[in-house]
């Protein structure tokens, strides 16, 4: 499945400073044919974060002060980690915590 992941807000500093990502992921036959955010951020934990995983993820979720979008809408509106990803879907991590 084709999609596209951006990281902003410092997030891009754990992809080797990527912001934009196309990615091609693929789904598993349990799965039965639906990519949702949990599986989908297993995958990015594994395959795009190079360092400090725990700075993006507690758990089996983002950390808390990260704001996920899928297709410009947060992701607390299409179920978080229950969202089912479609073909060419734009999934955005946006972090909210800033040093001073």
């Amino acid at each position: 499945m084709q999609l596209t992941l951006e990281f902003g807000g410092g997030l891009e500093l754990l992809c080797n400073s990527v912001k934009i990502h196309e990615v091609n992921v693929d789904l598993q036959a349990e799965e039965k044919q639906q990519l949702t955010m949990k599986h989908l951020l297993s995958w990015v934990r594994t395959n795009l974060i190079k360092e400090r995983p725990e700075m993006f993820m507690k758990g089996d979720t983002v950390r808390p002060g990260v704001l996920v979008l899928v297709n410009d809408c947060d992701w607390e509106l299409s179920g978080q980690l229950d969202t089912t990803l479609e073909e060419k879907d734009v999934v955005v991590f946006i972090s909210t915590l800033h040093g001073g």
